[in-house]
């Protein structure tokens, strides 16, 4: 499965957010980057109203960062600076002879937003996906989020499916 995922894959460099502003460059998460992502993580799960402990976050920047997961994660970077991230899972498919991958956690600093590093981080998703043989990416979102489904609007259309949670621990 790992010959298909992106890490390690060249950075995408634009001289323009898609907006038409500053410069942005999407790569791969580096050590260096920690303090960043997990403050851009924050954010994120803050916006969920949700609670993630330090130990999981602690196991996810990891995975990020660890050749042969499954799980990998990208950064955009604009004014220099990483202002988003999105954290992936690779995985076969019971429909498919080629990898699917789950979008599971795409985020931009409020104070980058309207900038289209939303747009570019999924723009780079679906390169990479095109690169590597992937047989679709997928994802969800709230319902109520208005501003991320308008940007997912423009990618495909919402199913119908609805999703169960059931925790186990």
């Amino acid at each position: 499965m790992r010959a298909t995922c992106p890490p390690g894959s060249a950075p995408i460099r634009s001289t323009a957010s898609p907006s038409g502003s500053r410069a942005v460059l999407i790569r791969d998460p580096r050590p260096e980057d920690e303090a960043a992502w997990r403050r851009l993580w924050s954010g994120y799960v803050a916006f969920y109203e949700s609670e993630v402990s330090d130990e999981v976050t602690a196991a996810t920047w990891q995975r990020l960062l660890t050749p042969g997961s499954n799980m990998f994660g990208r950064l955009v970077e604009w004014q220099g600076a990483v202002a988003g991230f999105t954290v992936c899972v690779l995985h076969p498919g019971s429909w498919t002879l080629t990898p699917a991958c789950y979008l599971e956690d795409l985020f931009v600093d409020p104070e980058a937003r309207g900038q289209g590093l939303g747009r570019a981080l999924i723009d780079d998703l679906v390169r990479l996906g095109r690169d590597n043989g992937w047989s679709r990416i997928y994802w969800h979102t709230r319902q109520s989020n208005e501003a991320a489904r308008r940007l997912y609007d423009k990618y495909a259309e919402a199913d119908d499916f609805v999703r169960y949670r059931l925790f186990l621990g």
